[in-house]
């Protein structure tokens, strides 16, 4: 079968005026890599010390949800929309740049929050500042990067979820454990004004298309109603966005309550947990994030079918479901902890081949909305649901454990573990959705292409 080329009209030679080396845009991944490092670290920060939080004000499971989940997830998602419609026709090395400033400046703010309703005000302002992150900066590596090296290149930028969230639990566990949780949100906030201004002075904005050799002009974006017509027309986008969703329902809903779980069912204190906490994340999600772009961009090259990007999520999935049944079954903490380095290469697998099929179906101008798109259903589904479900689930099994006369700290154990064991089946759905994807996925990508001729 012949390789199905991009949404797009190639030309012979790259944009004139405009040079990018293959140093400048590994340089260029990497930076953003350091971007979406600091996004999670301060995004996650929240999931070390919720504990902590949990016992200082007070709060139910189901709130603690809320915080990690849906307060940030509902302005996340759908601020999304508008800031990818700017990113498709102004700088979005600016937007990025600006971004940091103000989610850095909302996690320095947390630590000073007095009730629950400081910290969720806070964790909105967080998620209003990450919401100009992710859809500008996969729309510049799919500027950078060409079809055949652009999952990869995603994965690299994808790599920043574990990156962050390792660097979260290690730093924020330790400074929390000697000076308090509050002084965990000053240190890993005010260091993003730095990075902000790295973007700023180093990151260069290319033409668009410039990875297909075709200078595009500004022009108005398409409509955004029209994009979601468009990509909701696709039979295999509907799937893939319900299959993302779904996976990061699962991934959110059992990762935003590592550390309770640790230590309520096996008795770790925040110093220990969060060093091996930084250990499992660093090693299991950066080389199931990377691996898995690396992996769909070979097997694309070698058999020319783009169906590889929805095939190797699903596949992963299935080994996710029964690896993670195991971590959180055993009753050692230490084959609990080894279990959940896979469990975590496997629930790392899905995003960049997700963006990477995604931007396929969509023309030049439409890739940060379109990822805008997939992100809203993806977040609105897995970041805002997910945690919520496992903690009302948890809540609700802790109640009936105490109704049975079990006492309330093995309740509080208990109702978590079975909860978070529910969570994790999902993603046997998330792999159904995502192999009723690859089923019409190279047709779709064919009625992009005609659609952007015309």
């Amino acid at each position: 079968m012949a390789a199905l080329p991009e949404a797009a009209n190639p030309a012979a030679a790259p944009p004139a005026g405009f040079q990018a080396s293959n140093g400048y845009r590994q340089y260029v991944v990497w930076l953003l890599f350091l971007v979406y490092t600091c996004n999670f670290v301060d995004r996650q920060i929240l999931s070390i010390v919720i504990e902590p939080i949990k016992q200082e004000f007070g709060l139910f499971d189901w709130q603690l949800g809320l915080l990690s989940g849906l307060a940030f997830a509902v302005f996340y998602s759908t601020l999304g929309i508008p800031i990818a419609r700017l990113a498709d026709r102004r700088s979005r090395v600016n937007i990025i740049a600006v971004s940091i400033v103000v989610w850095s400046a909302f996690t320095a703010v947390t630590g000073l929050a007095k009730n629950f309703w400081h910290l969720l005000i806070a964790r909105i302002g967080v998620g209003v500042g990450e919401a100009g992150c992710s859809p500008p900066a996969y729309s510049l590596i799919s500027d950078y990067f060409n079809q055949s090296k652009r999952a990869t290149a995603l994965s690299i930028y994808s790599m920043g979820v574990y990156a962050g969230g390792a660097l979260g639990f290690v730093v924020g566990g330790q400074i929390a454990h000697v000076y308090g949780w509050r002084a965990a949100f000053f240190a890993v906030g005010l260091p993003g004004l730095i990075v902000a201004l790295i973007v700023k002075l180093t990151l260069r904005e290319p033409p668009r298309g410039f990875s297909e050799h075709s200078a595009v002009a500004p022009k108005d974006p398409i409509a955004f109603k029209l994009i979601v017509r468009d990509l909701w027309s696709r039979r295999s986008f509907r799937h893939l966005s319900f299959a993302a969703g779904l996976h990061a329902f699962a991934a959110y809903g059992v990762n935003n309550f590592y550390s309770p779980f640790f230590m309520r069912t096996h008795g770790m204190t925040i110093a220990e947990l969060s060093a091996w906490l930084a250990f499992v994340v660093a090693v299991g999600g950066l080389t199931g994030t990377y691996l898995s772009g690396r992996l769909c961009d070979s097997c694309y090259k070698r058999a020319e079918d783009p169906r590889w990007y929805l095939w190797i999520p699903a596949g992963s999935l299935f080994f996710n479901a029964a690896i993670g049944q195991v971590a959180y079954s055993v009753d050692d903490r230490y084959h609990a902890l080894y279990a959940l380095i896979p469990f975590v290469a496997m629930s790392a697998a899905y995003l960049a081949p997700s963006i990477a099929a995604t931007h396929r179906l969509v023309g030049l101008h439409e890739r940060a909305q379109a990822s805008a798109v997939l992100l809203l259903i993806l977040n609105f589904i897995g970041l805002g649901l997910g945690p919520m479900f496992t903690g009302v689930v948890s809540d609700t099994i802790n109640s009936y454990l105490v109704s049975q006369g079990v006492s309330a700290q093995q309740a509080s154990a208990d109702g978590l573990r079975y909860a978070i064991r529910v969570t994790i089946m999902i993603n046997l759905w998330s792999a159904l959705h995502y192999i009723l994807a690859a089923r019409t996925l190279r047709e779709d990508i064919k009625a992009s292409m005609q659609a952007a001729r015309r």
